[in-house]
């Protein structure tokens, strides 16, 4: 890295990056891992996580330059906090069951987080770049540590019918900042649900495209096999008896 980041004889691509401008790649790169880990190709794995790394080294050769922090530095933060929060194996604290060992866990986040902000709240670290659903999650986690939560899914559920219908208010009255807030408030119970049932929006999510992607790339081939090369030529009743073929099909083949 510091190679192809020499002011001299470096890479001109490299040399052009900073703090912000390699956000995206990082991004991109932490969803190529997940993507390999879903499809089970653990040699692309073990690329992707390569690429991830790659990443973590970009940041600390920049904070080197400037003075910040090097790998070593990044590397003992990690090892630091790891060790301070899990005193139940590098010390001799012991606890006496799993919600023991939660409730230290999260009185030890507790103080990390008072000690950067006195004014801090339970929220306080969900980061605002992550990804909705997931940003969705961890803000509903946070709000159940302190009781501030549904007992369980049926009253989630409850509550996703609610907002179902604020939704079809606010299409009603035609009114479109109503209906951009209802619809979050829709998605976001959606999430609740999800959290209660113990299950993963984010991954639920990436599943129901994935099969909403092999189901129409299935439909398109039906289709043409029948020897329609346009599908916008069709009606909405032939693409949907197709899918029902398509779906039929998969129930067929379990």
């Amino acid at each position: 890295m510091a190679r192809l980041r020499d002011p001299h004889k470096g890479c001109p691509w490299d040399l052009k990056q900073d703090w912000h401008s390699i956000v995206p790649y990082t991004i991109e790169e932490a969803y190529e891992v997940a993507d390999a880990i879903e499809q089970g190709d653990f040699n692309e794995l073990k690329s992707e996580l390569g690429d991830l790394l790659f990443q973590v080294v970009f940041y600390a050769r920049l904070g080197e330059e400037q003075g910040y922090f090097d790998f070593a530095d990044i590397v003992d933060a990690i090892c630091e906090k790891m060790i301070r929060r899990h005193p139940h194996v590098f010390a001799d604290t012991r606890h006496e069951d799993d919600a023991a060992l939660k409730a230290a866990w999260e009185a030890e986040k507790r103080r990390e987080r008072n000690e950067k902000n006195a004014d801090s709240s339970v929220l306080d670290g969900v980061a605002s770049a992550l990804p909705a659903l997931v940003r969705a999650d961890k803000l509903q986690k946070r709000a159940s540590r302190v009781g501030f939560d549904w007992p369980d899914a049926l009253g989630a559920m409850d509550k996703l019918l609610e907002e179902l219908d604020e939704v079809k208010q606010a299409v009603e009255a035609a009114d479109r900042e109503a209906l951009q807030d209802e619809l979050g408030d829709l998605l976001f119970a959606a999430v609740n649900i999800a959290r209660l049932l113990g299950v993963d929006a984010e991954q639920a999510l990436r599943r129901g495209n994935r099969n909403f992607e092999t189901r129409f790339r299935a439909m398109e081939k039906l289709l043409e096999a029948e020897g329609h090369e346009d599908l916008s030529m069709l009606e909405l009743q032939q693409l949907e008896d197709a899918w029902k073929q398509v779906k039929a099909g998969e129930g067929a083949s379990d």
